[in-house]
């Protein structure tokens, strides 16, 4: 896709976050690579899924994307301005089109401050809105996200989690963003309230045009609201497709036993369970080759020693953008997995 296409509103090349960590007085200082080398276009109006196990990354990169954090490398474009080649004023006021949903609920509110004092914050600080204006906008906010105007003086305690994940997408919205970073922000809910604010944040998206990075763990969760995917693996991206090309076709060993062990209620969706032996290896000390090696059951001497570059399917051509970083793949030594109950 062009960069100068009118719906690309976020464009990512090659970004990495390389922290350096000291392991003791004796011991050399390690590089952990926690993002290296993401790349991605987000289109207005659209959801980009990042999924992967914990460690893989995705929340740094949800904090690299609203400059929490400020990359160690690569290229971060919003509707073609770099973030990170601007002015810090400059990018503190396109930092205010990229906002973010945390996880918790419970602690991502100030227990002290008052719904109406919580919303309106943003706006003290970056705008010149009078005292009236801002509790006219966050009221608008509040009944956009099923709050009623009783609510503006209440306290976060005073709320269900549902309820308290509400005000913190009204919080995302005061200052009128079009893209929002969600980062597991139903995971720590009821499942019948995880419905309800997946289907919110659906609305949301249709009235108000936005663009969604969801970071998530949960690819039943993910099939319902994205329109792409992105699986991460220790820092990598190793697939990366649609909705219907990853959930249809899935060909990474990873995605595969990510899918299997995603519980379906429908019999011909069920797959064949993939138990993956071991735990996400460490950072600090990372495998050579494929980071998936010690834990693919096609792993060969190639994969233990030469790292696979994300690519293009050779056998699939005719479905553009779909991309996997294996050698099994690209060698034609694995197919779709077999279905059928576990």
């Amino acid at each position: 896709m062009n960069e100068s296409d009118s719906r690309l509103i976020l464009k990512a090349e090659n970004l990495k976050q390389h922290y350096h960590v000291k392991q003791g007085l004796l011991k050399p200082e390690v590089t952990v690579k926690a993002v290296d080398g993401i790349s991605f276009n987000l289109e207005k109006g659209k959801t980009l899924a990042v999924v992967g196990e914990s460690g893989c990354g995705k929340s740094t990169l949800g904090r690299m994307l609203t400059m929490i954090e400020t990359p160690t490398e690569g290229r971060l474009a919003h509707l073609g301005e770099d973030l990170l080649t601007l002015t810090k004023d400059a990018q503190a006021k396109l930092r205010q089109k990229i906002q973010i949903i945390f996880q918790n609920p419970y602690g991502s509110l100030n227990p002290r401050k008052k719904i109406g004092s919580i919303l309106e914050e943003p706006l003290v600080i970056n705008t010149s809105l009078s005292k009236s204006e801002r509790k006219e906008k966050a009221l608008s906010i509040m009944e956009k996200v099923g709050l009623k105007a009783e609510h503006y003086d209440r306290y976060p305690h005073m709320f269900s989690g549902g309820q308290r994940q509400r005000i913190a997408i009204a919080r995302g919205l005061m200052l009128d963003p079009n893209v929002i970073v969600a980062d597991e922000p139903v995971s720590a809910l009821d499942v019948s309230v995880q419905a309800q604010v997946l289907n919110l944040m659906m609305d949301l998206q249709d009235e108000f045009g936005l663009s969604y990075v969801f970071i998530s763990h949960d690819l039943s969760v993910v099939e319902h609201i994205a329109d792409d995917v992105m699986v991460m693996y220790l820092g990598k991206v190793v697939e990366q497709g649609s909705r219907e090309q990853l959930f249809e076709n899935p060909k990474h060993p990873y995605t595969l036993a990510l899918l299997s062990s995603t519980p379906q209620l429908s019999p011909e969706k069920r797959r064949q369970r993939i138990k993956l032996e071991g735990e996400l290896p460490s950072p600090l000390n990372p495998p050579s080759g494929c980071a998936f090696n010690g834990r693919c059951a096609y792993a060969n001497d190639r994969c233990r020693s030469e790292t696979p570059t994300l690519r293009l399917d050779s056998s699939e051509e005719q479905e553009q953008g779909h991309l996997i970083a294996c050698h099994a793949v690209a060698e034609k030594r694995i197919g779709t997995l077999v279905e059928g109950a576990a």
